[in-house]
């Protein structure tokens, strides 16, 4: 099939943050893109050509997207498969619905990775009450509780420290299908976003190492502070997962690095990650560009990295007392802030970012840090 050259509609199922910055990449290369989301002013609905309001299995609104754009691809994993698969009848989509319906569930996920032979911590499905009747290993606990979908920032999860608790967090979690995983012994956690086209070209960003507070990512720091040696495993295990899901697209692996150097897989993303947000101002392509890049069968540009960069999220939390004064990250030469453009801020919920590069990792780190407490005292 032929690319997709600019002056086309693109389509996007999802109209949030990362739906946003495609919006705006695939803009900047000259597309115009259509957005399908059930939210009314959503920050990528709200900047693109054209916004569908309406449910994702809305007739008339996927009937407009598969006669209208050439090309349609996904900013949440939680899209519906069969709604991918309609699509992929009449346009081009990326990612494909098989890799979407692995990736959107833990179950599925982790039986997919282990089948494959890729390292995951012990896992045990809980479908229903009936699996908490039955002996579980005491090597689950201390143990972690995860629905199977619609879980994402740390919520849908619960921290489980014996098997008398188990019953309660399934309660706690409407008793919806989870995965019981046990507690790995933490270095730290690290992503790489790996984009592999319909050629089946491959590139791979640079390696993030991620720190969390309350199961939200907190900050990203590139180049992770890792040894080469675990940079490589990476690199090689998430090339690997994007090939075994014949998946087309962006993906981000995500990775437990243990205590004894071991690498566990935690999760996949079939999709540009928050993680990977650095990318737009400190590499050659960012993540979103090379998103309108493997939809639009174009050659893929480098992930190069100009400078080490730290990514830090703006929470909600931060609106307690009113706008923030962004003066505190802007007089900051080597700050980039990023707004999504949502209108209500909640404790917890994203509503932007900041980079700082800088010449070392070091410095980057010590900066976004004093730029973190200046947000937090003004």
């Amino acid at each position: 099939m032929s690319s997709i050259i600019p002056g086309a509609m693109l389509g996007l199922l999802g109209g949030g943050q990362l739906g946003r910055m495609f919006t705006m990449a695939a803009q900047s290369m000259g597309y115009r893109v259509t957005v399908l989301d059930p939210a009314e002013g959503s920050p990528a609905g709200s900047i693109a050509e054209r916004h569908l309001c309406a449910d994702y299995h809305d007739a008339s609104a996927l009937h407009e997207l598969s006669t209208t754009c050439a090309g349609v691809t996904t900013e949440f994993e939680n899209v519906p498969a069969d709604v991918l698969r309609f699509l992929e009848q009449h346009c081009v989509v990326s990612p494909p619905a098989r890799s979407v319906s692995i990736a959107q569930n833990r179950l599925l996920e982790k039986q997919f990775l282990a089948a494959n032979g890729f390292s995951v911590a012990p896992f045990l499905a809980i479908q229903n009450k009936d699996d908490l009747s039955t002996a579980i290993d005491a090597l689950f606990f201390p143990g972690i509780l995860k629905v199977s979908q619609f879980g994402y920032d740390g919520k849908g999860q619960v921290r489980i420290h014996t098997p008398h608790e188990l019953s309660d967090a399934f309660t706690y979690l409407q008793q919806q299908p989870c995965v019981l995983e046990q507690l790995l012994p933490l270095a730290c956690e690290i992503s790489v976003i790996v984009a592999r086209g319909f050629d089946d070209e491959i590139s791979l960003f640079p390696v993030a190492e991620n720190q969390h507070m309350h199961g939200i990512l907190d900050m990203s720091i590139v180049p992770a502070r890792i040894s080469a040696g675990i940079v490589q495993q990476a690199r090689k295990m998430a090339t690997d997962v994007a090939i075994q899901l014949d998946y087309r697209g962006v993906l981000c692996i995500e990775f437990f690095v243990l205590t004894d150097g071991r690498l566990f897989i935690n999760e996949i993303a079939p999709r540009p990650h928050n993680s990977g947000h650095y990318t737009l101002d400190a590499c050659i392509t960012s993540q979103f560009e090379q998103q309108a890049r493997v939809l639009c069968r174009l050659p893929q540009g480098s992930t190069a990295l100009h400078t080490p960069v730290v990514m830090v999220n703006l929470l909600g939390d931060l609106w307690q007392s009113g706008e923030p004064d962004w003066n505190k990250v802007l007089s900051n030469p080597n700050a980039k802030l990023h707004l999504y453009g949502k209108h209500e801020a909640r404790p917890g919920r994203k509503m932007g970012h900041f980079t700082v590069l800088a010449d070392t990792v070091e410095q980057a780190l010590q900066q976004a840090e004093a730029i973190k407490v200046s947000l937090k005292n003004c």
